[in-house]
């Protein structure tokens, strides 16, 4: 990528002195996953463009520990669980922002019983507070009149009742924001969720995220919209599936916001 992101870590701001606002956590998929650090380099555009104070940890990262937890092995989870509070607590941190709605329930809901107490938010509600505090002016976007379908993470939106953030974001784009019929609390999962990402799907006449995508498609979308990485992989699969990745494009909110701001 030819331009430079402004990325300060924690530790460069502990040199100086200083505490950021927030803390950009950018997890495992927004690291390591080619199509997730997509997602990652267009937040931090909008973080830049907004003026936000935030900084990552780096190298210094870890994984959550999610997938351990949901794949049944707490003891390997509160090894990373700690270390992270460790750290986390170190350099007094106070609010978290991430694109990931694992790491997001993970650092919100599981990490206060083992000494870790943090204000975590989601990128779609922190988005949300840049619009509605006019850092970020959303003006006439490219999506006017185009037909966008939002699917729900389950970790965000079943696991924490957060369904409206990341609608009103995709509101501010004036385009046409259609719902599938599972939606909301109703929403079918896309089939990543509980550390299925990393194995192959049991026997079936059909995967979950081919189901997921039909769901998607009957609402006749030019965008498929997605709030996490881990659906972001699975939508993306099921489109290629039924072969209408030229009509129908799958992008999370952050890189919608980032690309009408022309970022």
């Amino acid at each position: 990528m030819s331009e430079l992101l402004n990325v300060p870590t924690m530790a460069e701001f502990m040199a100086e002195g200083k505490q950021p606002d927030i803390l950009f956590w950018v997890g495992s998929a927004g690291s390591y996953d080619d199509r997730a650090k997509k997602i990652t380099k267009a937040f931090v555009k909008i973080l830049n463009k907004a003026g936000v104070n935030f900084a990552v940890l780096g190298t210094e990262e870890s994984s959550t520990g999610d997938v351990a937890k949901r794949a049944g092995n707490e003891f390997l989870f509160q090894m990373q669980a700690l270390m992270n509070i460790e750290l986390l607590n170190s350099y007094e941190v106070k609010r978290i922002v991430t694109c990931d709605p694992h790491s997001f329930n993970c650092l919100k809901n599981e990490y206060p019983s083992l000494g870790g107490n943090y204000e975590v938010l989601h990128h779609t509600q922190f988005i949300k507070e840049l619009i509605s505090s006019k850092k970020l002016d959303i003006k006439e976007s490219d999506y006017k009149g185009k037909q966008i379908t939002f699917h729900d993470p389950c970790y965000l939106g079943r696991a924490n009742s957060e369904y409206d953030a990341p609608r009103e974001v995709l509101g501010s784009l004036n385009a046409n924001l259609v719902e599938m019929k599972r939606s909301k609390e109703r929403a079918l999962c896309c089939g990543a969720g509980g550390a299925q990402m990393f194995k192959e799907p049991e026997k079936g006449d059909k995967d979950i995220n081919e189901l997921r995508t039909e769901d998607a498609l009957k609402t006749n979308p030019d965008i498929i919209a997605t709030a996490c990485p881990y659906c972001m992989t699975m939508m993306t699969d099921g489109v290629k599936v039924k072969e209408q990745e030229q009509k129908v494009k799958v992008l999370d909110i952050a890189e919608l916001i980032a690309s009408s701001q022309n970022l």
